[in-house]
C-alpha cells in the first residue's frame, strides 16, 4: 500500500540543535520509517512523505494529492494572532469538512481543538516536560493494541482545555487531562511528542533550563532514563492513515 503523507511544518528547530537532529519533519520521517521497517512484511506500507512550510504559508496545490496530513509541534501558541496560524486553521477546517486524515502533534493537537469548537490555552498547571505515563481510557484500549497506557516525551506549557466538537478524549496524563483525542475516523491528535529522540529532548530541555521550575526540570531529566512507546504510537499513526 502506498501512503502519501504531507507534513505541515509549524516551527524551526533551534539553530544550536538542527545540525545534529534535523528539522521536525525529518524527525517524523525517521520515526515512521523506523516503525514501518519493524512491522511484519505483510503489514508494511510504502510511505511517501513531503514537507510544506505551513509557518510560511506554503501548502499543497491540491489537498487530494495526499492521503493524510501531520501538523508538527511549535513554540507558537495556537491562540496567537498570526496570519500563518489563521491560515492553517482554515486549512484544518477544510480538511475536517472533507474528512481527510489528519494527525496533530502538540501544537497540532491544540490547533485542531481551537479551530473545531474547542479551546487551548496556557495551562494553569504550568510546564509539562519529560517522559510521562499516558493512560488510555478503558473503553479505548482495544483500539490501541490492548494497551492500558503508553509513555511519551512531553514538552508543552499550553494544553487543550475543551476538545473539538464531537471529539473523543482517548487518554490523559497526570498533568494533562486531554492528552489524546479523535474526531470520527479522520482526526487523531496527541499532546506528546512521539517524534522526539530522547537525545533531542535532553538537549532542548537543557537549553531551556532557566525557563522551567527547578523541580520540573530535574524530574524531566531523570525521566529520560525511562523507555518510551514512540514506536507503538508511530504504528498507531500508520494504521490510522492506512485504515
Amino acid at each position: 500500500m502506498n501512503l502519501r503523507v504531507a507534513i505541515l511544518r509549524t516551527d524551526d528547530v533551534r539553530s544550536e540543535l538542527v545540525e545534529t537532529f534535523g528539522e521536525y519533519p525529518e524527525m517524523f520521517e525517521a520515526l515512521l520509517s523506523d516503525a514501518n521497517r519493524r512491522r511484519p512484511i505483510d503489514q508494511q506500507v510504502i510511505l511517501k512523505m513531503t514537507t510544506y512550510r505551513a509557518n510560511q504559508a506554503v501548502y499543497p496545490a491540491n489537498v487530494d494529492d495526499y492521503d493524510a496530513y501531520i501538523i508538527t509541534g511549535s513554540k507558537s501558541g495556537v491562540y496567537e494572532d498570526l496570519a500563518w496560524i489563521h491560515l492553517l486553521g482554515d486549512f484544518v477546517r477544510a480538511l475536517h469538512q472533507r474528512k481527510k486524515k489528519l494527525i496533530g502533534i502538540c501544537f497540532g493537537h491544540q490547533l485542531v481543538a481551537n479551530v473545531l469548537g474547542g479551546k487551548a490555552c496556557q495551562a494553569s498547571s504550568g510546564w509539562e516536560i519529560g517522559v510521562k505515563d499516558t493512560r488510555l481510557k478503558p473503553e479505548y484500549t482495544d483500539d490501541f493494541s490492548g494497551n492500558e497506557s503508553f509513555k511519551l516525551l512531553y514538552s508543552h506549557q499550553d494544553q487543550v482545555v475543551q476538545p473539538a466538537t464531537g471529539a473523543k478524549i482517548l487518554a490523559s496524563t497526570m498533568g494533562c487531562p486531554i492528552a489524546m483525542t479523535a474526531v470520527d475516523q479522520h482526526i487523531l491528535t496527541f499532546q506528546g511528542h512521539p517524534e522526539f529522540p530522547v537525545a533531542y529532548a535532553s538537549a532542548l530541555y537543557q537549553l531551556r533550563k532557566d525557563v522551567y521550575p527547578k523541580d520540573c526540570y530535574s524530574d524531566a531529566m531523570d525521566s529520560l532514563n525511562s523507555d518510551t512507546d514512540h514506536l507503538n504510537v508511530a504504528n498507531w499513526m500508520i494504521d490510522f492513515i492506512a485504515s
